[in-house]
């Protein structure tokens, strides 16, 4: 936050910056009277002042309807190049517009934007350089016009846009929507969202693209946050230091909803230092989404898997993340659908289990890869299955696994043992443990013949320093 922003008393007065009166510093005094130094008016407010919403007759009321009022006071000051302060308290409101350059300012924790359900909440249309500063906007769980909205806060076409510390609380749908944005949101919160917390869709990269940074998503009942696009292609969103938590699967389905963050087509997206807990699918679940990257993350009690790369994506890498308690830790897989080209590095990987009462769909695995993948330097510990799984049936190809270390788990490293499978190379992992074999050929789910390190691996499988305690 810039010194020009602060709202005290002491700071605006001192940067000329309330539209109310003040009296000049040079009042005339009984020993000099002089016309010229007499006590005159302040000027009208000019471009890039802050201008306070008592100015135009509003004071904040739990109880009316302020709609009219602040969207009068917008306009005004939109048009003048000015910024529009929002004193304490709670506005009613019920479909405010944000022109091109509006600039909202509110005390921080203070200021409440109340959804009177009615209508829009706010939305903004072709609208460069929007600022939303220190505002709350509470939709009370109250139910947006689907066919107008489907987000408290709604913005589309808008460029160089600002959300900074903005609480969007109790949205009907979506909480903030952003199609075809580019700007930042940082230091916000989005909670209880009957949907998802932030949609973005086609981001627009000519602007520079989006970065969501600091920000809190809780409590959101389908989805954290979502990085869409309408076809395939560079979306370059960056995602850090944020905290997602309590993400739930009210539409249901089998990974569309529950996740943390999902990127869908969305190329060259980077999640970095988030820390993401209680998905009731997966932390971050990248799908047709090529060179994603998941860097130090932080991730806990998920409830499918923890860090997704599926579906005709082409490039992931996904290092230096902590994973605490999933069904499987990493799965990087589809390669009938295209999916290949991966490195998983680094990762501290615990406590898998498997999904008994699932038919299908159990896991219990630390690390899934299928094809054109490196998998190093990972430890694993707990995973219920096995350690590591490479390939499934055919769908197999290029895969390096070295390095890593497996503890505690049912099979340390599980390989198809499919004829059509590719080339893999095991090097230099130690396995200790491994209740079922330290390396096992597979037949999709199912061992098959003996424990590898002691009779003869697959033609397309070579073992290299292996360690088996």
């Amino acid at each position: 936050m810039t010194q020009s922003t602060v709202l005290n008393r002491r700071g605006l007065l001192g940067a000329g910056l309330i539209a109310a009166p003040v009296l000049a510093a040079g009042r005339a005094s009984a020993a000099t009277p002089n016309a010229a130094t007499a006590a005159k008016p302040a000027p009208p407010p000019q471009s890039g002042t802050i201008v306070s919403a008592a100015a135009f007759g509003i004071a904040p009321s739990a109880d009316r309807d302020q709609t009219a009022l602040l969207q009068a006071a917008i306009d005004q000051t939109t048009a003048k190049g000015q910024a529009l302060a929002l004193p304490a308290g709670t506005y009613v409101v019920g479909g405010l517009y944000l022109r091109p350059g509006s600039r909202l300012i509110g005390a921080p924790g203070l200021t409440v934007l109340k959804y009177s359900g009615a209508g829009l909440g706010i939305a903004a249309d072709h609208a460069k350089g929007v600022r939303l500063e220190h505002i709350r906007i509470d939709g009370g769980h109250l139910p947006l016009d689907a066919q107008r909205s489907n987000a408290l806060l709604t913005l589309s076409d808008c460029t160089d846009l600002t959300l900074d510390d903005v609480h969007v609380v109790g949205a009907g749908s979506n909480g903030i929507n952003l199609v075809r944005c580019a700007g930042r949101i940082t230091g916000s919160v989005i909670d209880g969202a009957r949907d998802a917390g932030i949609f973005s869709l086609d981001a627009d990269t000519a602007a520079g693209g989006l970065v969501i940074a600091a920000t809190t998503v809780t409590d959101c009942r389908d989805n954290g946050i979502l990085i869409w696009r309408t076809e395939k292609g560079h979306d370059g969103t960056r995602i850090s230091d944020v905290a997602i938590a309590r993400i739930g699967n009210r539409s249901g389905g089998s990974g569309a909803y529950g996740n943390g963050i999902n990127v869908f087509r969305a190329a060259d997206v980077t999640i970095a230092n988030a820390r993401i807990t209680d998905c009731t699918y997966s932390a971050i679940r990248g799908n047709a989404s090529g060179n994603i990257q998941m860097l130090g993350n932080h991730v806990v009690r998920i409830g499918e898997v923890a860090l997704y790369a599926e579906f005709g994506f082409e490039g992931a890498m996904i290092s230096n993340n902590i994973i605490e308690g999933a069904a499987a830790g990493i799965a990087v897989t589809n390669f009938n659908e295209g999916g290949r080209l991966a490195v998983v590095q680094g990762n501290l990987i615990r406590n898998l289990a498997r999904r008994e009462h699932e038919p299908v769909d159990k896991r219990g695995e630390g690390i899934s890869v299928e094809a054109d993948a490196v998998v190093s330097a990972n430890v694993i510990e707990g995973a219920a299955t096995a350690g590591i799984v490479i390939g499934w049936g055919p769908h197999l190809r290029d895969v390096v696994a070295t390095g890593n270390l497996i503890r505690a788990c049912g099979i340390g490293i599980a390989v198809s043992g499919d004829t059509a499978a590719g080339k893999v190379l095991l090097a230099n992992n130690l396995i200790t443990g491994a209740a079922t074999g330290a390396i096992r050929s597979m037949d999709h789910a199912k061992a098959v013949g003996a424990e590898l390190m002691a009779t003869a691996a697959p033609k397309h499988v070579v073992l290299v320093g292996n360690v088996v305690g």
